[in-house]
C-alpha cells in the first residue's frame, strides 16, 4: 500500500506522525512525508522508512497572525501541487493529513477526486486553540468561522483521527457524525521512550520540561515556582528545552527572578535526543494552565513519555490529564498555582521514596497503555479506508454530500 502524509510540521520533532508513519513501513508498507524544513535538513531524505519531502521552511519564533496565516497558506498550495505530482506518477491508497490546521486538507484534493481516502487527523482543536493562543471570545467572528472551516474539513475528509475523547465528543456535537471519528491517543513510541541507566553522575538534580513554548504551557509558573525555593535545592538545574512564541520572555522572566546559572534554555531537539535528555533527569515538570478550554483539554504526550522512561512527574490537574491519571501515577497540583507548584518540586526532591513509588505505578501503567497495543486501531482505519479490511468501505469523492455540513 501507497500512503501520502501532510503535515505542516517537522517530521523529525513530532511523535505522533512518526508513530503512525513508522506503523505503515513496518508492516511493508511505503510511505512519504510532505513536511516542513527547519533550515538545516536536506530537501529530501529517508528516515525510518519514511521518504520525507520538506517543502517549506519556517522558524518557531514569535510571528504575527496574519505572517503565520500566509505561511500555511503557502505551505497548502505547495502541498496541493506536490501531492497532485507525486499521485499521478504513482498513485496513493490513502491520503493522511494532519492538522493544524484543518484546512490543509484540501490540498489532498486531486487524489481524492481519483477516489483516493483522506484522513483528516487533528491533533489540536483549533476553535478552542485560537482562543487560548489570542484571548479571544467564543462568540468571536474568527472562532465562528474556524468552527465552519472545521466542518468543511470533516466534510471533505472519509474519517477523522482526534487525539483525545474529550475532543472527539465535542466534534460530535458541532461539525461531525459518529462513524467517521476515532479518538487516538498520544503514546510515546516504545523503541524510543524506555527505561535506562542515567549517563550523568554529575551531582546536579535536573528538572525539565521538553516542548513547545506556548502561553497555555504554563512555563512562567513553572520558572517563579523554581525561584521560590531554588535556595532549599541547591543542586538544582531547570532545563527547558524547545522553541515558541513565549521564549523571549521566559528568558526575559528567568533573569529577572535572578535564575541565570540555574535555568538552562536549549532550542529544537528531534525525539530521541529528547528521550535521553528525559532519561536523564531526575523531575519532570508539565505545567499547563487550566484556565483556558484548550489548556484544560489538550492532553500532554510529554506525561507518558516520561512515564516510559522512569522519571517522576509534577502534573497540572487539568480536565484531560485527570482523566487518564491519578495520584499514584503522577505528583499533580492546582494549575496556575506557583506555590503549590513549588511545594511540590521540595517533595520529590526530598523524598526519594515517593520518586521510586510514582515510577514504579507509572511504569505499570504503560506496559498496559501504549502504541505496541494500540496501533492496530489505526492501521485498521486505513485498511478499511483502502478496501483491504475486513471491513472496507468504498470511498467518498469530493463530490459526495456529507450530513457535517447540516
Amino acid at each position: 500500500m501507497r500512503v501520502c502524509m501532510v503535515a505542516y510540521a517537522y517530521y523529525e520533532g513530532n511523535a505522533r506522525i512518526q508513530q503512525y508513519a513508522k506503523a505503515l513501513v513496518l508492516r511493508g508498507d511505503t510511505v512519504d512525508l510532505i513536511a516542513l524544513n527547519r533550515g538545516t535538513a536536506p530537501k529530501f531524505e529517508t528516515l525510518d522508512g519514511v521518504n520525507v519531502y520538506r517543502i517549506q521552511t519556517r522558524k518557531l519564533r514569535r510571528e504575527k497572525f496574519h505572517m503565520y496565516v500566509l505561511q500555511v497558506v503557502t505551505f497548502m498550495f505547495r502541498s496541493f501541487f506536490s501531492l497532485a505530482k507525486r499521485h499521478f506518477k504513482n498513485p496513493y491508497d490513502v491520503i493522511h493529513v494532519h492538522s493544524v490546521p484543518d484546512f490543509l486538507v484540501l490540498s489532498a484534493l486531486i487524489p481524492k477526486l481519483w477516489g483516493v481516502p483522506v484522513i483528516l487527523d487533528i491533533h489540536d482543536i483549533l476553535p478552542e486553540f485560537y482562543l487560548t493562543k489570542f484571548q479571544a471570545g467564543a462568540r468571536s467572528l474568527i472562532f465562528e468561522v474556524l468552527v465552519l472551516v472545521e466542518k468543511i474539513s470533516i466534510a471533505f475528509s472519509d474519517h477523522v483521527i482526534i487525539a483525545n475523547p474529550i475532543w472527539r465528543e465535542r466534534l460530535l456535537r458541532r461539525s461531525a457524525s459518529g462513524g467517521m471519528v476515532t479518538a487516538i491517543t498520544n503514546y510515546p513510541d516504545p523503541q524510543v521512550f524506555f527505561q535506562r541507566p542515567k549517563a550523568r553522575s554529575d551531582g546536579k538534580f535536573v528538572l525539565i520540561y521538553p516542548g513547545s513554548l506556548n502561553w497555555h504551557q504554563g512555563l512562567d509558573i513553572a520558572i517563579r515556582a523554581f525561584a521560590k525555593v531554588v535556595e532549599q535545592m541547591p543542586n538544582a538545574e531547570f532545563q527547558i528545552h524547545g522553541e515558541g512564541p513565549e521564549r523571549d520572555n521566559l528568558v526575559r522572566l528567568a533573569h529577572e527572578l535572578g535564575l541565570e546559572g540555574k535555568i538552562l534554555f536549549t532550542d529544537f531537539v528531534p525525539i530521541r535526543e529528547v528521550a535521553e535528555l528525559m532519561a536523564n533527569s531526575d523531575l519532570a515538570i508539565v505545567p499547563k494552565r487550566s484556565n483556558s478550554v484548550f489548556g484544560t483539554e489538550a492532553a500532554s504526550t510529554k506525561i507518558m513519555e516520561f512515564m516510559a522512561v522512569g522519571v517522576p512527574v509534577i502534573v497540572s490537574r487539568t480536565k484531560i490529564d485527570t482523566l487518564y491519571h491519578n495520584d499514584d501515577t503522577v505528583r499533580f497540583f492546582d494549575s496556575d498555582d506557583s506555590d503549590e507548584l513549588a511545594k511540590a518540586m521540595v517533595d520529590l526532591y526530598s523524598n526519594p521514596a515517593l520518586r521510586r513509588h510514582l515510577v514504579a505505578n507509572a511504569l505499570d501503567y504503560v506496559a498496559q497503555n501504549n502504541w505496541d497495543k494500540k496501533k492496530a486501531d489505526y492501521l485498521a482505519i486505513v485498511d478499511r479506508l483502502a478496501g483491504r479490511g475486513p471491513n472496507s468501505q468504498k470511498p467518498r469523492t469530493a463530490c459526495s454530500t456529507n450530513n457535517a455540513l447540516n
